[in-house]
């Protein structure tokens, strides 16, 4: 089976993770992905080659001076042969490089730009780095115990999240047969995925709140608990999860969703209390077969190790394959390019 993406031509003048995220899935699909770097590279290979690789894998590396006219006209050429051309820098940058659809669409009327950028084109040029946004958005305040600081995750849930949507802006435009600008920024992807919470608030006047252990703010119990031996995250959504919850679990009472969200701390309280009587790992064998929500608490290495399906080889690199199955397709993993490795000669 053909690529998904075969025959699309994607630019990038991406750093470090947002933006070049959302193109290496594209690659991942098949598109032919052009990295534009400048002629020291993007700063990400500093941070590592293992770093670079798992964003860059099987892109093509093209150094410009965008700050000259011969490599001006250079990126002319590349997008009057191209789909699209995806940028994240400042947007100050994005513009004093000419990288807009008003700029480049003399080159080609069908370009679709897409602008990736910490809180909008017209927002100017506030640093919007990963945990900065999460603690402008209110994502930070939200995540952590109530009786300690406010946390942020161990990995870079803004940038990933906004390469995704990026990704996706950037093939609906090209799906529509019309170029164009389109506009994505790290602020506005964090507030969309606080969904709920915001309409909570917004027509029901309800904050959000920080909850011990990771609670939900609707489902009950929904958190994470300490057992016997490790910690089991349980999500139980309905009242039939419950019913199996509760039998395998030797619990009776709080029948109903509403009994149990109204009766919060007494359900957490004999829901701690059946848990600590196994280990983490036991009660997920023992729940799952029952079709509850549950898993024990594993550490990254666990899990790799455990499920090496979703590791693929990408040149000299081990590294987690594309999240998306298209059936009958089977990815191509190339390496990172070297910088300027497809420099015209």
């Amino acid at each position: 089976m053909s690529a998904p993406l075969e025959g699309i031509r994607v630019l990038e003048v991406g750093t470090m993770l947002a933006g070049p995220y959302a193109t290496m899935l594209l690659a991942d699909l098949g598109a032919e992905v052009t990295k534009i770097e400048p002629i020291r590279g993007d700063i990400s290979r500093q941070v590592g080659d293992a770093y670079f690789a798992s964003l860059n894998r099987g892109k093509r590396s093209v150094r410009l001076d965008l700050t000259t006219g011969r490599d001006q006209n250079r990126l002319g050429e590349l997008v009057a042969e191209s789909h699209a051309l995806l940028v994240n820098l400042k947007p100050s940058a994005i513009r004093r490089y000419g990288l807009t659809y008003d700029r480049l669409r003399r080159w080609n009327e069908q370009i679709v730009c897409v602008a990736l950028t910490g809180y909008g084109m017209a927002a100017g040029d506030d640093p919007a780095f990963d945990y900065v946004i999460q603690a402008a958005t209110g994502v930070a305040a939200l995540t952590g115990d109530p009786a300690g600081p406010p946390t942020l995750p161990g990995y870079s849930a803004a940038d990933n999240s906004a390469g995704l949507t990026a990704a996706l802006g950037l093939l609906a435009q090209i799906v529509s047969g019309r170029g164009g600008q389109v506009e994505i920024s790290l602020r506005d992807v964090m507030l969309s995925q606080l969904n709920y919470h915001a309409s909570a608030y917004l027509n029901e006047g309800k904050s959000p709140q920080r909850r011990p252990h990771g609670a939900h703010s609707y489902y009950v119990p929904a958190q994470i608990f300490p057992t016997a031996d490790g910690h089991l995250a349980l999500f139980i959504t309905h009242d039939g999860f419950w019913r199996a919850f509760a039998q395998e679990a030797a619990v009776a009472g709080f029948e109903t969703m509403a009994e149990r969200v109204d009766r919060r701390d007494e359900v957490l309280t004999v829901v701690a209390a059946a848990l600590g009587t196994d280990t983490a790992v036991n009660w997920e064998a023992r729940l799952r077969p029952l079709g509850v929500p549950a898993a024990a608490v594993r550490t990254l290495p666990d899990v790799l190790e455990a499920d090496p399906d979703i590791i693929v080889s990408a040149g000299d690199y081990l590294l987690v394959g594309n999240p998306i199955r298209v059936a009958g397709y089977d990815p191509v993993y190339g390496p990172p390019p070297r910088l300027g490795e497809h420099d015209p000669v």
